[in-house]
């Protein structure tokens, strides 16, 4: 019923008239849950991670360090939500839950008595008030690229949205100095402290070396320009490199005792849907990831060329209903980094799959990828091929759904899980 009112809503008004009406509405309803929950947000240490690429490992890297320094957490990511010590797998398929799941979630995070919170603040939950009553007091950036121009249009509007939870001024802020956009959120002060990391020579948590493994990463990075830590992680590629720096310069702030910084780093071995490695025992590696961006897919092949002996072979597609101007790009990407590719569906949502395999095909077309393209519309079909021409040495990257428990396709929700359907079919 809800829904109809609205579609019958949204077809009577112009489109600035609903879009006023959406906003004090969503504005109204979180500081009435909220209230009704008591504003457990207002008595926690609440720290927001955003930017397009890296949220969820950087919140996860940041969340074992507060641990090992003997903090009690919260933390509410894409992959994993965890309230003192007890986690579970997000199966939201969404970043943020509704806004009053989100405020019962504070409400359990203030009942335990945590510490911090740590949590993801994508653009959505910003634009849409979801997050609106939540005092930030640590904001931190990951980057900025091309994603979600289907709901920002634009990527100014899209930066215009994110700087919106800098601009409250939290207490700290931790910024990418390498990043494109780095001067336009460089902008906003902060209240007590910011810090940058990256490898730019001027970054205040200085990046001064990567060492890439088939299975982890090590990286020297140098703090104030004076404290030098040596960081392993098992989480392999340069792009992972650049999350745990930024939960490590976020910790430094915090004043977090060195030792417990590089023991926390260490202790993260997996997350849900993140290079996660599925299978072992096999003469070539078979891995799940989230990458559903032009820029994540772009780093995960490289990251995988670094440390594959043989073929990186891509199994993709693109979702539906989204950013349709990036589907091209990633063909060409695709085309550019991977050594075989099986192009095929993810959830098309309400979209025609075959139109969405279409524009992807075309960047691969453009970057004379097709040679070395198979398309297969069945997901299944098309990593059980994958599996079957994979030899010794190669490296199996699936991608676009990560830790999900189903797809959408027509509308409808569909049990799928990528890591359980290759362990299935590695049994047959």
């Amino acid at each position: 019923m809800k829904q109809k009112i609205v579609t019958g809503v949204r077809k009577l008004l112009p489109s600035d008239a609903v879009h006023t009406i959406e906003d004090a509405y969503r504005k109204a309803r979180v500081h009435a849950l909220s209230a009704r929950y008591g504003n457990p947000a207002k008595q926690l240490r609440v720290i927001g991670v955003t930017g397009t690429n890296g949220k969820t490992t950087t919140v996860n890297y940041l969340n074992e360090i507060l641990k090992e320094a003997g903090h009690k957490t919260a933390m509410f990511s894409t992959a994993v939500i965890e309230i003192a010590g007890n986690a579970r797998r997000n199966d939201l398929n969404a970043t943020v839950a509704s806004t009053q799941k989100m405020q019962e979630f504070f409400r359990d995070a203030r009942n335990a008595r945590v510490d911090f919170v740590v949590m993801e603040f994508p653009s959505h939950a910003i634009h849409q008030h979801k997050l609106a009553t939540v005092p930030v007091e640590m904001a931190i950036m990951t980057n900025l690229t091309q994603d979600h121009l289907d709901y920002h249009k634009t990527m100014e509007a899209y930066a215009e949205v994110k700087g919106r939870l800098f601009a409250k001024q939290p207490k700290y802020i931790v910024l990418n100095r390498d990043d494109a956009w780095f001067d336009y959120f460089n902008k906003f002060p902060a209240g007590l402290q910011k810090i940058t990391y990256g490898e730019h020579a001027d970054a205040e948590a200085h990046i001064e070396k990567i060492k890439l493994f088939r299975k982890g990463t090590e990286a020297t990075v140098l703090v104030d320009h004076q404290t030098k830590l040596e960081l392993a992680t098992a989480l392999p590629g340069k792009f992972n490199a650049y999350n745990m720096t930024a939960a490590v310069a976020a910790a430094y702030l915090l004043g977090i005792k060195l030792n417990d910084i590089v023991e926390g780093v260490a202790n993260l071995e997996a997350i849900p849907g993140r290079f996660e490695r599925v299978a072992e025992d096999l003469p070539y590696d078979v891995v799940v990831d989230y990458a559903h961006t032009p820029d994540g897919l772009e780093k995960l092949l490289v990251a995988a060329q670094g440390i594959t002996k043989n073929r990186v072979i891509l199994v993709f597609g693109a979702c539906g209903d989204r950013d349709k101007g990036k589907r091209p790009i990633m063909g060409e990407i695709a085309a550019k980094y991977a050594d075989r590719i099986f192009l095929t569906d993810e959830e098309s949502y309400n979209e025609n799959p075959a139109e969405i395999r279409e524009q992807i095909y075309a960047g691969i077309e453009q970057a004379k990828g097709t040679i070395k393209t198979t398309e297969i519309a069945d997901r299944r079909e098309a990593i059980e091929k994958a599996l079957k021409v994979a030899t010794k040495g190669d490296m199996i990257l699936v991608t676009g759904m990560g830790h999900e428990v189903y797809r959408i396709v027509d509308g409808k929700r569909i049990p799928w899980n990528d890591a359980d359907v290759i362990r299935e079919l590695l049994k047959k």
